[in-house]
């Protein structure tokens, strides 16, 4: 590989940004392709199902065989609540492979005790979230019921474009959401991003169900191409 790429692809994985370096097999040329770049690129669908795989493979386009290499940076989850559904999320959340962060100010929920072997912030999401600091890799879901925790994260997520956000609550209450957000300046667009009712349609009840239904729409978010902006609301997870 030549040194200009590499010093490049590593410029990227430091700033938890996404490229993919593209090797002619016939004649061994390169380039390296970032993510912003993505869309202008010939090779522009192949790219984009291989960063959403995070999987590195030969391809071919006109005629041309190519191999991939894909950079991606760990994808990580964010949850704002240590409540019932988050207990039951963590360990599913590190079967999946994927790194989780519970915040939550209030100590009474967010102890080591109710969350063994996990990352937990017992602080306000305002004060926790710079530090972490949520990216287009960063999936957030908030779970607390209280707007006075769950807008400061809400805002930084849609500020960050994380690709997946999502929000506990009913179409009610998912309402009264929007117009806070509206006043703080968001757009309809940006607002149309979050997920509420949060988690997939699947008829959850449990919080362990809950739960299931919220990983696997995340997951959804990662792999799959986005769902129409126009209709962000389905009838899921409104506990």
């Amino acid at each position: 590989m030549r040194l200009d790429l590499l010093s490049a692809m590593n410029v990227e994985r430091a700033a938890r940004r996404a490229c993919v370096l593209v090797t002619e097999l016939e004649g061994g040329a390169q380039r390296l392709v970032l993510a912003q770049d993505v869309e202008r690129d010939p090779l522009a669908e192949q790219l984009d199902a291989a960063l959403r795989s995070g999987k590195s493979g030969a391809i071919e386009h006109e005629g041309r065989a190519c191999f991939l290499t894909v950079q991606v940076p760990p994808v990580r989850i964010v949850v704002i609540g240590a409540v019932h559904i988050t207990q039951a999320l963590a360990p599913m959340a590190r079967l999946a492979g994927f790194d989780l962060t519970i915040i939550d100010p209030r100590t009474a929920f967010a102890t080591p005790e109710r969350f063994p072997d996990v990352k937990l912030i017992a602080e306000w999401p305002q004060n926790a979230l710079p530090a972490i600091a949520p990216d287009r890799y960063t999936a957030m879901a908030f779970f607390t019921h209280d707007p006075k925790i769950d807008d400061p994260g809400l805002e930084a997520a849609l500020s960050a474009e994380c690709f997946y956000v999502g929000a506990l609550g009913s179409r009610k209450t998912h309402g009264k959401r929007v117009e806070r957000l509206k006043e703080k300046g968001f757009a309809d667009a940006q607002i149309a991003r979050i997920r509420a009712p949060v988690g997939l349609d699947i008829g959850a009840v449990s919080p362990a169900e809950i739960a299931v239904s919220v990983l696997g729409e995340i997951i959804l978010a990662l792999r799959k191409k986005p769902l129409r902006a126009d209709a962000p609301a389905r009838a899921g997870a409104a506990t």
